[in-house]
């Protein structure tokens, strides 16, 4: 069960994992001008098949909330997220910004706001240009000429067309009979056979994989949350990319463990998942409802937000679970 397909499989030549090169960026296997990668695999004809299968029952929804005071990746000087009113009714009638008078202050009572973030926080996917080898990322796009004074040029986040596809949990929380796995706990080939395994569940070619460590329970408790956390590690990795996984995505706030392990990378997951298999990453993803569930196959509803060249946007995922039997 769950291995990768073999080279003469169909759909081998569209997975980039299969023919990548160690600590070199891939060539995308669609094309020299690609910028999404596995996301090719989000066909409308993909998106019909696993749609006709939900049973209507219900709806999960695994996002997490945006609040001043969430956990945020900052170690590297990356701003938290911010929030502020730009409009009140009294501040209104203060101020007067629009010139309208007194009187219609009080009949139109406004409120705005205003948010400042760093594009990894909360639900949120990495793009392909998010991290690369050498000042080069996914399919040879460079620093030196895709990278302008404010945004990349390529493959960013807009590029994303919105996902509908088939999803996979990979409860190995669960498998381990833990809330949420130990620290620094590294996830490799065998934790996840032996969860898909337990399940009852494969994979497929052009899959949504989510893996859950349980670290969601800790929520929104930022120390708890992010130091050495469980996650992926490179087997982990390669095995999922290697079967055909479209996008990759966990329940903590860098989908790989920490510390790595990899005396030479403090991100080997990343560099390896987005440069050479040409798959985005989903971080913060909150599978507990899921879990309690045991929902492990369900329609995946997913799109960012389209903010031309950036390296990450904030995402709404929705479940949708199948039909049984």
């Amino acid at each position: 069960m769950c291995a990768p397909p073999p080279m003469d499989h169909p759909q081998a030549a569209q997975i980039a994992a299969l023919s990548a090169r160690p600590r070199h960026p891939s060539a995308s296997p669609f094309g020299p001008a690609d910028e999404i990668g596995m996301l090719n695999l989000a066909t409308a004809e993909a998106a019909a098949r696993v749609l006709a299968e939900v049973d209507g029952g219900r709806t999960f929804d695994l996002a997490v909330d945006f609040f001043v005071g969430m956990p945020s990746f900052t170690a590297g000087g990356d701003p938290p997220f911010h929030m502020w009113m730009s409009a009140t009714p009294s501040g209104s009638l203060k101020d007067d910004p629009l010139g309208v008078g007194e009187a219609q202050n009080r009949i139109v009572s406004r409120s705005g706001d205003a948010i400042s973030m760093f594009t990894h926080t909360g639900t949120h996917v990495d793009a392909l240009n998010h991290i690369g080898y050498n000042g080069a990322v996914w399919n040879g796009f460079t620093e030196a000429e895709h990278l302008a004074s404010r945004r990349w040029l390529r493959a960013g986040a807009d590029r994303h067309p919105p996902v509908v596809a088939r999803g996979v949990l990979i409860d190995v929380a669960a498998l381990r009979g833990v809330e949420m796995l130990p620290d620094s706990h590294a996830i490799g080939e065998a934790d996840l056979r032996a969860a898909l395994e337990r399940q009852g569940t494969d994979l497929r070619v052009g899959d949504v994989v989510l893996v859950r460590t349980g670290r969601m329970t800790v929520w929104p408790d930022a120390e708890a949350f992010i130091s050495d956390e469980p996650g992926l590690d490179l087997e982990g990795a390669r095995f999922l990319a290697e079967a055909g996984a479209m996008l990759i995505g966990a329940d903590n706030v860098g989908l790989e463990r920490h510390p790595s392990g990899d005396p030479d990378s403090w991100q080997p997951v990343h560099t390896y998942l987005l440069a050479e298999a040409g798959i985005p990453i989903m971080e913060i993803v909150n599978l507990e409802e899921l879990a309690a569930s045991a929902v492990h196959e369900f329609a995946f509803v997913g799109a960012c937000l389209k903010i031309r060249g950036a390296t990450g946007s904030p995402i709404r995922p929705i479940a949708l679970p199948l039909r049984r039997g």
